[in-house]
């Protein structure tokens, strides 16, 4: 993992912490951004959730704070805590997890509870924008270079990755895994039935639709209930279009989003969304990916999280079942995204708090999520036989592709262009104007301070 994930940074002008994230098996849509950290200051937090019980006399506790509640998701965190439970019998653990809206519903309690003194004992949190501009910044989390001293981690996750959690010399928070957000998942035996292969470019992906079509089957599953789906088909467009270097230039304003390229993106966006199921309005991203377990849909454009619901939650097999392929255009480029936890400066027990760190930093908290999650382990040490096909794979491709930031989940753009975006594409997914889309993307980076 010597790849310089540096780059996702380094070429991006952040301003605010961004808010979308990957699963969450909630069915309730959201559109509204929640509260930034500095936000915050301004909500009451007294409606938000209650208090954290108070532990028994002489008895510690640990609270774990995030959205991962289904969706091969909450059975990795179910496997941390068992691990830490069985490492310290003696600490209770609180799974402090909330449902909804693609994190959006969490991040707007988690934001309401820290203003209210209320802070779990660690939170989730996507490295990059939305821990060092947001959290960060606001002064709301505690350094944790001692913890990375004491452990020797600074060897143990690729430098680059440590710079993603890190500003001004201090390290924010511990990564727990590497996502992979341009993949087209496909079911094996619909490719294999119709003697088609599956699409690596997008000349081949309409072949491909169009055959399908024909054939009465759902081309590709699309669940845009939570806006970010579509968005960040619409990223993996872009990045196969632009190729890597170029599509980067896009978030510094080295390309304005009026560009002919950005038109093109949009153009075989519409395409794309041509051949998807007349009802993704109304599901979201588990219930697109489920049409596609189920026979029903033939491909899935998500990120890898959707390989843990895979084999995790409805027992399928990697290669039998399914497959996968980088999405059109896109193989040699890696869209990153990144889990995290950080700790709250207020948190009531920091040294309770470092002990669930330490188990989620080490290689065997990291063997025991990740091969349940989808994602791949963020050290560098981690035993690769515990992992299938799939993520010995990804391990691979992670350290020779071009790294990439994902806009959809928190690590490419300002949170102003991430929720003026996530507007654009929602409202180009119904109207399908490429003029009017492109313009408001162009508004929008201009109104965001993105610009050489």
């Amino acid at each position: 993992m010597k790849r310089k994930l540096s780059l996702i940074l380094s070429t991006v002008t952040l301003t605010g912490s961004l808010l979308t994230a990957c699963g969450t098996t909630t069915n309730e849509a959201t559109n509204s951004p929640a509260p930034t950290p500095a936000a915050a200051a301004n909500t009451p937090a007294a409606s938000a959730a209650p208090a954290t019980p108070a532990p028994a006399a002489g008895k510690k506790q640990v609270e774990i704070f995030s959205w991962w509640t289904g969706a091969g998701e909450e059975a990795g965190l179910q496997g941390l805590i068992k691990l830490f439970k069985n490492k310290y019998p003696d600490i209770e653990v609180i799974n402090a997890a909330v449902a909804g809206g693609a994190g959006t519903n969490a991040k707007a309690v988690l934001a309401s509870r820290m203003q209210g003194g209320d802070p779990p004992s660690a939170f989730q949190v996507h490295g990059g924008a939305e821990l060092n501009t947001g959290w960060v910044a606001a002064g709301k989390v505690s350094p944790l270079n001692d913890l990375y001293d004491k452990e020797g981690w600074k060897d143990k996750f690729p430098k680059d990755l440590i710079e993603m959690v890190s500003k001004d010399g201090n390290i924010y928070s511990v990564p727990v895994n590497i996502h992979r957000g341009n993949v087209i998942f496909y079911n094996r035996k619909i490719f294999d039935q119709n003697g088609l292969k599956a699409p690596t470019n997008f000349d081949e992906f309409v072949k491909v639709a169009d055959a399908l079509k024909a054939k009465g089957i759902t081309p590709l599953a699309l669940g845009d209930k939570e806006p970010w789906t579509a968005t960040m088909l619409f990223e993996n467009v872009l990045l196969g279009e632009f190729g890597a270097d170029d599509y980067k230039k896009l978030w510094t304003g080295e390309i304005p989003f009026d560009d002919a390229k950005v038109k093109k993106s949009l153009e075989t966006f519409k395409k794309m969304l041509s051949y998807t199921n007349k009802d993704h309005a109304a599901r979201n991203w588990q219930d697109a990916a489920q049409l596609v377990a189920n026979g029903e849909a033939a491909m899935n454009n998500m990120g890898d999280w959707a390989k843990g619901y895979f084999t995790t939650d409805l027992k399928l097999k990697v290669n039998e079942d399914f497959g996968w392929v980088a999405s059109p255009n896109t193989d040699g480029s890696f869209m990153v995204v990144t889990d995290t936890f950080a700790l709250p400066k207020d948190s009531k027990d920091q040294a309770t708090a470092k002990e669930f760190l330490k188990v989620l930093g080490s290689v065997e908290g990291q063997d025991v999520f990740n091969p349940l999650k989808g994602s791949i382990p963020a050290r560098v040490d981690a035993d690769v036989s515990k992992y299938d096909i799939y993520g010995k794979t990804t391990i691979e491709d992670f350290k020779k592709s071009k790294l990439t930031p994902s806009m959809a989940h928190g690590s490419a753009a300002p949170e102003g262009f991430t929720t003026q975006a996530n507007q654009a594409i929602n409202i180009f997914v119904t109207q399908g104007d490429v003029e009017q889309a492109a313009k408001a993307l162009k508004q929008a980076q201009t109104a965001n301070g993105m610009k050489k």
